[in-house]
């Protein structure tokens, strides 16, 4: 496997997970008259979709439900969707931290996990994670859609083996304080950095002490993606210290041309890899073809898949990445 358990392997779409944390994602019903539930409540990812009709129970009641149907010392990881996520969401951060007395082993959080049909990328309503991670030092994982009002603290966390953020723009308040934050365990990161019209203010310079590795000392899996400066962070990535001890690198979803696929090729080596990802790129045939040349004989797997073709008007080139609005 080249991702820790819980890391899609070609998250390009928006979409409702259907794994989480190597489970099976369930979402618990919004029937309060169902009975159909797994027997073992650690077999799955529970999903939190409640509260959503006119005629539902609240999402406090719903939630309540489930804290009182599941046993909640049973349950490994969860999802939470609309309502407590979307246009008009309030996340769920209080309820986990309220709940940490009882979900003693609790592993894994996903919070946002909403479709375009349900809310763009950029309406998506976060908080302080602080609470969260605070009240679960034990936590594996943690993945996070959408930007909006997020706050990540500066800590440390001996738990954490997966973080991840899907961004239509990533706040560079968030970018530096991961970096500043100690995460001996950490296996898995990665970061949808996004556009500048939806958030992004995060630069090359915020990335710069992630690429030492030296706060993330277990690092094997990178991925900084989705960025219209992605030719910058592949030049970045070439020399970077933290790419010679990963075992796969994702620099796709986002405007990497010709200039920065060739600085990665003339950068330090990269055939230790297992798979590298650049899907959704802006690549010339001759490019693709010097990747392939260069990497697949040593036994790296590329993805060079959703080749995208600049649009031109203006006198400009115009390129973008696949997840912004």
């Amino acid at each position: 496997m080249d991702f820790p358990i819980g890391v899609p392997q070609h998250p390009s779409d928006v979409e409702h997970l259907s794994y989480f944390h190597g489970l099976p994602v369930l979402d618990f019903p919004q029937d309060p008259s169902a009975r159909d539930l797994p027997a073992d409540p650690s077999s799955v990812a529970w999903r939190m979709r409640g509260g959503m009709g006119s005629d539902d129970e609240s999402p406090d009641a719903y939630w309540d439900r489930f804290t009182r149907t599941v046993p909640p010392e049973e349950v490994r990881a969860l999802v939470f969707g609309v309502p407590w996520y979307g246009m008009d969401g309030w996340g769920a951060a209080d309820e986990l931290a309220e709940a940490s007395s009882r979900l003693v082993n609790l592993e894994a959080v996903f919070l946002g996990d909403v479709e375009m049909e349900e809310s763009e990328l950029s309406w998506l309503e976060q908080s302080d994670l602080e609470p969260v991670l605070r009240a679960y030092p034990r936590l594996r994982e943690l993945g996070v859609r959408g930007s909006k009002d997020l706050e990540f603290p500066v800590l440390r966390h001996e738990g954490l083996r997966t973080l991840r953020f899907e961004t239509g723009g990533l706040p560079a308040r968030v970018t530096r304080n991961v970096a500043a934050s100690d995460l001996p365990s950490l296996e898995c990161l990665e970061l949808w950095l996004g556009d500048e019209n939806y958030g992004c203010d995060t630069t090359l310079e915020d990335l710069r002490p992630l690429l030492t590795g030296e706060r993330l000392p277990s690092l094997r899996h990178l991925g900084l993606q989705n960025s219209r400066f992605q030719d910058e962070i592949a030049a970045a990535v070439a020399h970077a210290p933290v790419a010679a001890r990963l075992a796969s690198l994702r620099l796709s979803m986002g405007t990497l041309g010709d200039e920065g696929a060739a600085a990665l090729l003339d950068g330090q080596p990269l055939t230790h890899l297992r798979f590298l990802d650049l899907h959704h790129h802006y690549l010339s045939d001759a490019m693709v073809l010097r990747l392939r040349e260069a990497l697949e004989p040593a036994g790296v797997r590329v993805d060079l898949t959703e080749r995208e073709e600049a649009e031109h008007y203006g006198g400009e080139e115009h390129r973008y990445v696949a997840a912004a609005e």
